[in-house]
């Protein structure tokens, strides 16, 4: 059988409207495969602005740096994910996984009673 499209999606709404999802995990392993906060976003297809102010997001909703940052220079600056940002990262994933295998048989329920839909334009209706 094959896998369904069905998919949770995690999220954890910190107080003051703050939120850790998969969108800053995603920006977290770009900066660990790049080295770079502007690398990253440009990854996303997001403005270095913007992907700082997730990374910033992510440092002030922690008791612990997830992201450091290096000014330009002879090395040109750069970004690192500190080894709190690797638990941090880790331990979403972790969350993810167990989300869906908690919730593997309602998936596989609702996926035997949705209705199919292959035109794009039925589904607005």
């Amino acid at each position: 059988m094959p896998a369904s499209p069905l998919k949770p999606v995690l999220r954890i709404d910190f107080p003051l409207n703050e939120r850790l999802g998969r969108g800053k995990m995603l920006l977290l392993e770009h900066i660990v495969r790049t080295g770079s906060i502007s690398a990253a976003g440009r990854a996303m297809d997001m403005s270095y602005r913007r992907a700082w102010l997730l990374v910033d997001a992510m440092n002030r909703m922690f008791s612990q740096t997830v992201v450091e940052s290096q000014r330009g220079g002879k090395q040109g600056g750069g970004a690192v994910v500190t080894e709190f940002g690797y638990l941090l990262l880790a331990r979403f994933r972790a969350m993810e996984a167990n989300l869906g295998a908690a919730l593997a048989d309602d998936l596989r329920w609702l996926e035997a009673h949705r209705a199919v839909i292959d035109d794009p334009e039925q589904r607005s209706l």
